[in-house]
Order: C-alpha cells, then structure tokens, then sequence
C-alpha cells in the first residue's frame, strides 16, 4: 500500500493550539455493502497491495463522489486536524482525486450524541464517533474499553500496544461489530482508544490521602466508579466547562486524556499531572465509522477508505504522544509537577480496575473480552518493541526525550495486514 502523509502531523510543535473537545460490518468476511444490498456495491475492487496505475484502471468508469467527513477536531488549527487532514490526503490521493472528502470541523453537522443517526440517513458519510458515551447502547464496546484499565501504561511503547489491541480486539469480538450494525453503520476502525488517562489538578495528588474528598471531572461512569473506590467524588462537567471549574475551584482535578487539554490551557490552572505505572483508568473509546452513502458506494471506492484507517491509526498515534510531550512541557512551564501515582493508589487502582472490568463484560454479555484484550496487547507489546518504539525515559521528561519526528506508520501497517485486512470489502 502506498501511504500518504500529510505535512500538517510533523512536526507536533509546529500546530497552533485552539480550544477544542474532550478527547478516535460483519464479524467475519468483508465490510461493507454487499451485491445483495445494492447494484453499486457490485463491481471489481482491487488489492490492498494494488499499484497506483491498478488502482486507477479500477476506478475508471466510476463516477466522482463527494463524502462528508466528521473528525474529531474542532477546526483545521486543531492540534487534532491532523486526524481529519490525513485521512483526507489519504482518500483524495489514492483514489486519483475521484473522491473528494469534504470535512466538517467541530462536529457542525451532528453533535456525538447524534452523529450516529446522521450517519444512517446520510447527512454525515463518515465520522468519528463516542460509543463510551452512550454505554447502554454499546455494551460490549464499553466493557473493551473499560478493560484498557488493566493494561500496563507508558508514555509510549504501552500506548501504541494498548491501541493496537484494542482495535484487533474489537475486530475480534463479535458483539462489538453487532451494536454498530444494529444502527446501520459500518466501522472502519471499530475502537480508538487514543491516549491514556491522567490527572491534571491544581495541587500535586500522588497518594491515597491526597484522593480523599478531592472532586475529579470524569468523562465515564467506569472512570466515575474508579474516582470513587479512590476515595474521590467524580463530577460530571461537559469539557468546556473545565478550565473555569478549576479556575474557581470547583473541581480539584480533571481526569482525561492530556491532548485535549494541551489545547484548552487546563495547565494554566492545572499544572500537576499525576501518571499511572501499571493499571489506569477505564478509556472513554471512540472509534471512526461509516454510514448510508458509504454502504452503497462501488466496491473500489469502499477499499481506498477502508485502506486509508492505517493512515488514520498512525496519525493519531502521533497526534496523541506527540502532544502528551507538549503537556509536561506546559505543566512545567506553570511551575507543575509530572508524577507517578504513589504505589498505594497504584495498586487499589489495579484491583478495582480488575474487578470492575471483568464484572462489565459478565454484564455486557462477552464475558472472554478482558482476555482476548490482553493476550491483543502482549502480542502488540512484542510487534512495538520489535519496530524500535520505546520509551526512553520518564514521562516526567518526556518533552526532553520523544522525537518530534515520531513516525508510526509501520505500526499501522502491520495492524492492517494483521488485524484489519480481513474485514476489507471485496
């Protein structure tokens, strides 16, 4: 496959930081509409490992199209447009310009809590959705993400292990796929665990006393619960909302992932970062899925997007290190603190991550999805460390020490050949 890069991802420091939001088929076979379902699905694809001139013979008697394109970031200054601008390249390039992606910053056309119905009608044709946000209708999604809580973390090399394992083990569970079928959607990378769970807070918060009677904004009920059993009362605040909370003091700490708060300024009045060593906290999972117009595209034109999600794996790998560098770099330039959680709050926070991740999978029904996420993860931890990617120091001097040219293409090749191919349309 020849992949496409945009010149927006490197390096990360280069993109100006904005407001923007809180932080991205069957169940075996292709993705997809099928000849059944509609005339123009029929017709000859091509390979994955297609040339440029195989690509083009095969798109040639197709008609151009346009699709609506939803990503995460709230504009195209975003330090997450990334996500949006590669993806874009990626389709618009392979397919020698017949598709052309418009993308719809700041979520214009249909909020998360409705952006699965605009998939179904066609308003929005492909998009990055929030399953976490709605647990009861994606049962068994959440149970996968509330299962990353009892995978090992690190700035770097557990990360891109973790995302990888996550996106092989959603493919790989049956049930996952289902919920998003019973909408009339089509995943194309069925889980986005992005980055790992901090706190930002306005005072240091390592220890088990330092948790007691603090209040955390929270993004899940999963990480609600955790805050809870830690002796801290969750809050439920919209993201927006978080810098003036901890401003007033009406939040001690935020709890979430760094990228969205690089862009808010949350370490003007939030500085101290407080990391996880073993297990963390339950991921509020997105994933990127297609809808009406998709389903009933021509086959090869269905295979250039599908094959852009290794592009879109990659990008927002490096969108997503890439700015937990630029946090410590801010948290300190407030005069923060960049610490590991204290041993005891350390090991509470992996038993109840335990606990609580294999009693939401009973309850959702896939009772073996904590294990196939894990041995998804072991195996991921072997591939990244084989591929050179590694941690090579602290988070606390992770500014200092990752590459601002990190690349992580290899990585979502191989999770496209390995996890990902399979489910390709044809």
């Amino acid at each position: 496959m020849n992949r496409i890069r945009s010149a927006a991802v490197r390096p990360l420091t280069a993109i100006a930081t904005v407001a923007s939001l809180a932080l991205l088929a069957g169940c075996a076979g292709s993705v997809g509409g099928s000849d059944s379902d509609s005339d123009a699905s029929a017709g000859e694809g091509f390979a994955y490992d297609a040339s440029q001139d195989e690509i083009d013979d095969a798109l040639a008697d197709l008609e151009p199209v346009t699709l609506k394109f939803q990503p995460s970031a709230m504009s195209e200054k975003s330090i997450l447009a990334p996500n949006g601008l590669d993806v874009k390249k990626a389709i618009e390039e392979r397919s020698g310009g017949k598709i052309t992606v418009d993308i719809v910053w700041g979520q214009a056309i249909a909020s998360y809590a409705d952006v699965d119905d605009a998939l179904a009608d066609g308003r929005v044709d492909l998009a990055f959705t929030l399953p976490s946000y709605t647990p009861a209708e994606y049962p068994a999604f959440d149970a996968l993400g509330t299962a990353m809580s009892t995978l090992p973390s690190s700035p770097v090399a557990s990360d891109l292990a973790a995302n990888a394992a996550g996106v092989q083990a959603a493919w790989e569970t049956p049930e996952v796929l289902a919920e998003f079928e019973d909408k009339n959607l089509v995943p194309l990378i069925p889980m986005l665990a992005a980055g790992g769970y901090s706190t930002m807070c306005s005072k240091p918060m390592t220890s088990l006393d330092d948790w007691k009677g603090k209040q955390l904004r929270v993004g899940s009920a999963a990480a609600g619960k955790q805050v809870t059993d830690l002796g801290a009362t969750p809050v439920s605040l919209s993201f927006p909302e978080t810098y003036e909370a901890l401003q007033r003091g009406t939040v001690d700490c935020d709890l979430g992932q760094l990228a969205p708060n690089v862009e808010a300024g949350t370490f003007e009045v939030a500085p101290n970062i407080g990391v996880a060593s073993d297990a963390g906290i339950a991921r509020s999972a997105g994933a990127i899925a297609a809808g009406k117009k998709y389903s009933e595209l021509p086959v090869a034109y269905q295979q250039v997007v599908f094959d852009s999600m290794s592009t879109t794996f990659s990008t927002m790998m490096e969108v997503v290190i890439g700015a937990k560098a630029m946090a410590v770099e801010q948290a300190k330039d407030n005069d923060g603190k960049v610490e590991p959680f204290d041993d005891d709050v350390q090991k509470q926070m992996a038993k109840y991550a335990k606990t609580l991740s294999d009693k939401t999978a009973k309850k959702a029904g896939v009772p073996d999805a904590p294990s196939t996420l894990n041995t998804a993860a072991s195996d991921w931890q072997k591939s990244v460390t084989k591929l050179g990617y590694e941690d090579k120091g602290d988070f606390a001097y992770l500014d200092e020490w990752y590459p601002k040219d990190a690349n992580y293409d290899e990585l979502g090749t191989q999770l496209f050949e390995k996890a990902m191919a399979d489910h390709r349309p044809e």
